[in-house]
């Protein structure tokens, strides 16, 4: 063997292992999408791991397609998303960890870019990316800045989160192995703001974030019952109030300023109208918690102040956020069928 080929090799060898971690649950339609794109990473030193969470379809057959490609997959029985994490994260041996949601896309630069920007002293810098929404066709992804999108300490990171009612999508971190094991498991008693929730944690044991602009996430926006959607379902109503009491203990953890508690409040606000009318011990709660923040809790009307407002005026809060659901869910899924038949001409690629 030649030196300029063992010289190749040993750097491979220097260069971290990423391990991309996805978690998969009756995810048959978009596993094999999402799997390509993983293997399709341009950063060669790579080890991907599918975890099945007891799904009732295909999944799990179709990713166990990819063993020749390396790909690991492993069966459990049905847990929930944080369990199907933990168990991806306990199967995985890489210094930088990629989570992947089991109907979404990375671009192929994605976490070479990423590492790109880091050094052998940043292990405490935790890595975002740029992300956009997509149904059918990536390539016509929509991409909106938000104040999340730039190079920010913890504490004004969560500050703009908070008082933007903005988010940075589960993809778009590249973690080293460090900032995970210091951030602990993911917490199995949420459903539905698992990922909010965990990156505090990571965010807090960071020394700040290394936002990429170049490097894209493609996260799959189809209209159905997703996980995150909380409806009326007091169990995930219940979780989502454990989630916003632990951002805020979070945020006052590093910044207990009138900003910061302004920033709290705003969340408070913000998030108020995913408990009411269903939830009125909740709105009391999160009233408690705004008195002690030295504000008051204010709650958006149901369906806007113009839009549906009309409803709420004759049907009630709680029918009137019905209606408004559905008329929402069923222009999202026109929207959707459309773009479905687009793709079937101008393709699913993502360039």
């Amino acid at each position: 063997m030649s030196s300029s080929k063992l010289d190749c090799n040993y750097m491979r060898t220097r260069e971290p292992l990423v391990s991309i971690l996805i978690p998969a649950f009756n995810a048959e339609k978009w596993i094999s999408e999402t799997i390509r794109s993983a293997l399709a990473q341009t950063w060669v030193r790579k080890e991907v791991i599918v975890v099945d969470d007891g799904s009732t379809d295909r999944t799990a057959e179709i990713a166990e397609s990819f063993w020749r490609e390396g790909v690991t997959v492993v069966r459990k029985h049905n847990e929930g998303a944080a369990a199907t994490r933990n168990k991806a994260l306990s199967l995985s041996r890489g210094e930088y960890v990629q989570w992947l949601d089991a109907d979404d896309l990375l671009a192929p630069d994605k976490i070479a870019l990423q590492l790109g920007v880091t050094g052998p002293r940043d292990q405490r810098v935790l890595l975002s990316s740029a992300w956009g929404t997509f149904a059918y066709r990536p390539k016509r992804a929509k991409f909106i800045a938000t104040g999340l999108w730039r190079d920010q300490s913890p504490s004004e990171w969560l500050i703009q989160k908070m008082s933007g009612n903005c988010y940075m999508q589960t993809a778009t971190w590249l973690t080293h192995r460090a900032l995970a094991e210091s951030a602990g498991a993911w917490d199995t008693r949420l459903l539905g703001d698992d990922d909010g929730e965990y990156f505090c944690r990571v965010l807090l044991a960071s020394e700040g974030v290394k936002f990429v602009r170049d490097s894209k996430v493609y996260y799959r926006n189809i209209p159905s019952v997703r996980l995150s959607h909380i409806g009326t379902s007091d169990r995930k109503m219940e979780a989502m109030l454990v989630s916003m009491k632990l951002h805020i203990q979070y945020l006052r953890s590093l910044d207990d300023t009138e900003r910061a508690r302004n920033a709290c409040l705003t969340y408070l606000s913000n998030w108020s109208n995913s408990f009411y009318p269903y939830r009125p011990d909740i709105i009391r709660e999160l009233s408690v918690i705004a008195h002690e923040l030295g504000g008051a809790l204010t709650i958006p009307p149901v369906g806007g102040k113009y839009e549906y407002g009309w409803l709420r005026s004759l049907l009630g809060a709680h029918a009137a956020k019905q209606v408004q659901f559905g008329l929402s869910y069923t222009k999202a899924r026109l929207v959707c069928a459309l773009d479905k038949g687009l793709s079937m001409f101008s393709g699913r690629g993502i360039a």
